[in-house]
């Protein structure tokens, strides 16, 4: 393929169809075909189709050895993949701030082609599409404001790479803050419109691997999963920058990492996720797919993470949601829930979990809800728990 043609297909998937998204659950964007011209680069929230290429890429079929810091950077035999960053920070008074910081890594070619063109002379030659999402809630100014970015893999304009750590759009980015480049110890910076945020972040605990020693399951059709690990306690600081000023602040982040060749089920509608963050060190990731006629959970699992760092499970009967309190957009009309009541049946938990600000909705090339949430509960001898945390939703 000539690099013109490229450009084209780029140009064509970017600019009349929107930038294509992320695949999994974290952020499981999914393309969903309305002609056969309009396949490989079709993006909504609703679900993924595989193009006529994704066959030739490679697809997450069963546990693989993960092998780090090299997991850390991009997996370009796969169609598509992410740096997934939020956090709750909170300035020396308690003024809260959540932020979202998101990279997305898709493939514009298979990888035999990708090695074929690696020869070619143009520094503006890519075979690779990277975007990225930068969101702020301030709760004090209950208001929320999200921003994107996307650019060629090229030319110093955006990319990733795993000696030393660093994945960049323009000039957001994320990178190693440690002599050895790893990436347990991050900087993350964004900035626009009068927004920035500047925060380093640094892992408590240990990596996690979802699932079955990190591959997702999102179906029980074999091959319908990602691979998939987090840092759950990444303790954070930095600045926080509004129209309002500049805050000093500290907290607690989290990072999902995926990457995938995949579609979800046709009858999925899109899926809830949830990571929260306890008082006492542990941490809980859910997730649940939503059928398209009913809203019933087709599909649901997740991680509990203890204190010390050991992980359990959790299966779709061993979690319950039901929600307790919807909003509605002004600016989109869709409804989206804003207040969950979770069960967390083997530990005996009981959580009320609430939006920090309802209106977190992503407006960008994507719609979708994306939210720094609290919550507090119960636990089975009655003591009280709390926490916060950080809640996805699609397809509303």
């Amino acid at each position: 393929m000539s690099n013109r043609a490229l450009v084209r297909r780029v140009l064509r998937a970017a600019i009349i169809l929107g930038v294509i998204a992320g695949v999994g659950v974290g952020s499981w964007w999914l393309l969903r075909p309305t002609a056969a011209a309009d396949r490989a680069a079709r993006a909504t929230v609703a679900g993924l189709q595989r193009d006529e290429q994704s066959h030739r890429f490679a697809r997450a079929l069963k546990p693989v050895p993960f092998v780090f810091p090299d997991d850390h950077g991009p997996h370009n035999d796969f169609q598509t993949e992410w740096w997934y960053y939020t956090g709750n920070v909170f300035t020396p008074e308690g003024r809260h701030f959540g932020y979202q910081l998101t990279f997305f890594r898709r493939a514009l070619v298979p990888p035999d082609e990708q090695s074929a063109l690696e020869g070619r002379t143009s520094r503006l030659a890519f075979n690779q599409l990277y975007f990225a999402h930068f969101a702020l809630t301030d709760t004090d100014a209950n208001e929320h404001v999200a921003f994107e970015r996307y650019s060629r893999g090229a030319a110093d304009l955006a990319g990733a790479q795993a000696h030393p750590f660093r994945v960049f759009v323009h000039n957001w980015f994320v990178q190693s803050a440690r002599d050895d480049g790893d990436a347990a110890r991050v900087r993350l910076f964004a900035e626009q419109d009068g927004y920035a945020i500047d925060l380093t972040l640094e892992s408590q605990k240990p990596i996690v691997l979802h699932g079955e020693r990190g591959l997702s399951q999102k179906s029980n059709t074999p091959g319908i999963a990602s691979y998939y690990y987090s840092m759950t306690r990444l303790i954070t600081r930095g600045r926080i920058t509004t129209p309002r000023g500049t805050f000093e602040v500290q907290g607690q982040s989290w990072l999902d990492r995926e990457w995938s060749t995949s579609a979800l089920d046709d009858d999925v509608e899109g899926w809830d996720w949830f990571s929260l963050q306890f008082d006492d060190g542990r941490e809980v990731m859910f997730f649940k797919l939503r059928q398209r006629e009913t809203g019933a959970t087709t599909f649901a699992k997740g991680t509990l993470i203890t204190a010390d760092g050991s992980t359990m499970l959790l299966r779709q009967d061993d979690v319950r949601v039901r929600v307790l309190e919807r909003w509605t957009s002004p600016h989109t009309n869709a409804t989206y829930p804003v207040r969950w009541q979770m069960d967390v049946l083997p530990l005996g938990l009981t959580l009320n979990i609430r939006a920090r600000v309802s209106d977190q909705e992503m407006r960008l090339t994507q719609r979708y809800w994306e939210g720094a949430v609290t919550f507090e509960g119960s636990a089975t001898q009655g003591e009280t728990v709390r926490g916060v945390g950080y809640v996805e939703m699609t397809g509303y």
